[in-house]
């Protein structure tokens, strides 16, 4: 069950690295691939997803015939989800313009570009996650990507149904180690990605780390997080029921509640145990509940502090007290303000993104979104009345930094342009 604990020993929990630490046998499957090739990225898929067949692209027939296959149910309620999640990118993207003006006699200025192939990853594990594949391939489409790839391992057609709705060009039932090397390195069939989207277990995640430089990622990924601020007027039952939601996800998975009213923590710690036993016996959320806290503070500065220092990858304000604090938090991947605004909707479809920050990079990123697929690319014209001062400067801090070729390179416009070498503009 969650311990009750006071602010000061829930800030040093919160200091305390949650980066999980990188399973030994990812370096050793990625040695094996990169030595072995197409074969071994077969043997590994056999071996962990008993994956058969050299072939782990799933026919266009098929994606379709899983889409036309679904419940009408499902299908309504992930084509409005999808909706939601479009709409949301497509206002993100329109944040995004070229730019061009003058400065000095240099004309300056960017180009937007997206990148041009991306792999959105869809867990296929423990639960299967198609709104993984919404929430990877429809960002990506807005903003322009020419190949967007799914993959998952042991694909089911509800994922396979996701990808069709999200509009993805390639389905691949292939995931772990072996996917995220396959897509990195441009193995066993599939492209060579320039970037790697989406959750996955700590394997995923390792491997995801291991081959940033050689291949994009959206950021470092740990188990998940909630962190609740409420105040006394909250509702002790919904507190329950989003603490185990979000516990639900993962064993290693973080929920914790700050209040000041200990009266409020005391109440919901009863409703976990009550809610607890509606629960399946086999459900994470009996083994992660025990990992969060119910948190005791003085007063909302500290509540504050509190969630700034965990930097949560969500962070839920429950109760008008709590409500107000929302200008004045600096780091969560997403916040969810309101006792109606349950973190459950922004996994499913509210319209912002689920893939987002854990163990505290929301401090220095933030969640999947359109501009996580474009790239702003700088530009520059010098201009004949912009040379001579741009020359003065380079080739003085070029000698400062003791680079003469730097300097040459700089001095050798004007000298040249002098001579009546051409370097007319």
């Amino acid at each position: 069950m969650m311990r009750m604990v006071d602010v000061k020993e829930a800030l040093e929990w919160a200091r305390q690295p949650r980066q999980p630490v990188p399973p030994p046998e990812v370096a050793q499957i990625l040695d094996d691939i990169r030595n072995g090739g197409d074969d071994a990225v077969r043997r590994w898929a056999g071996r962990l997803d008993g994956h058969t067949g050299d072939d782990f692209e799933v026919p266009r027939k098929s994606v379709q015939a899983a889409l036309d296959g679904l419940d009408r149910e499902i299908r309504a309620q992930l084509e409005d989800a999808a909706r939601r999640i479009r709409i949301v990118a497509a206002r993100q993207r329109e944040l995004f313009t070229d730019l061009s003006f003058e400065l000095d006699g240099v004309v300056l200025g960017h180009r937007v570009m997206p990148v041009a192939r991306v792999a959105c990853y869809a867990p296929g594990g423990r639960y299967p996650l198609p709104s993984s594949v919404l929430m990877g391939v429809i960002p990506a489409h807005e903003a322009g990507v020419k190949e967007i790839a799914v993959l998952s391992p042991r694909i089911l057609p509800v994922t396979l149904a996701a990808a069709a709705i999200a509009g993805a060009d390639r389905v691949f039932n292939i995931g772990g180690v072996q996917g995220v090397a396959a897509a990195a390195w441009g193995l066993a069939g599939l492209p060579r990605v320039d970037l790697i989207v989406g959750p996955g277990n700590r394997f995923v995640t390792a491997a995801k780390q291991a081959l940033y430089g050689q291949v994009g990622i959206e950021f470092p990924a740990g188990p998940s997080e909630l962190l609740i601020l409420a105040d006394r007027t909250a509702d002790p039952v919904l507190l329950a029921a989003d603490l185990l939601a979000q516990a639900e996800h993962d064993p290693d998975a973080l929920p914790a509640l700050a209040s000041p009213d200990g009266g409020l923590l005391e109440r919901v710690r009863q409703e976990l145990v009550v809610q607890l036993e509606t629960l399946p016996a086999a459900s994470p959320s009996r083994v992660s509940v025990s990992n969060g806290l119910l948190v005791r503070i003085s007063n909302w500065t500290e509540a504050v502090e509190l969630a700034d220092r965990l930097a949560p990858e969500h962070l839920e304000l429950a109760g008008p007290e709590a409500e107000a604090l929302a200008d004045q938090l600096n780091n969560y991947g997403s916040l969810f303000i309101g006792s109606l605004s349950a973190e459950v909707f922004g996994d499913y479809g509210s319209g912002t993104n689920h893939i987002l920050p854990t163990s505290g990079a929301a401090c220095f990123t933030g969640g999947v979104w359109v501009g996580t697929f474009l790239r702003v690319l700088t530009r520059q014209r010098v201009r004949a009345d912009g040379l001579p001062a741009l020359v003065r400067l380079a080739e003085g801090l070029a000698r400062a930094e003791g680079l003469p070729a730097h300097a040459a390179s700089a001095r050798l416009r004007i000298e040249r342009r002098a001579n009546g070498h051409g370097l007319i503009h």
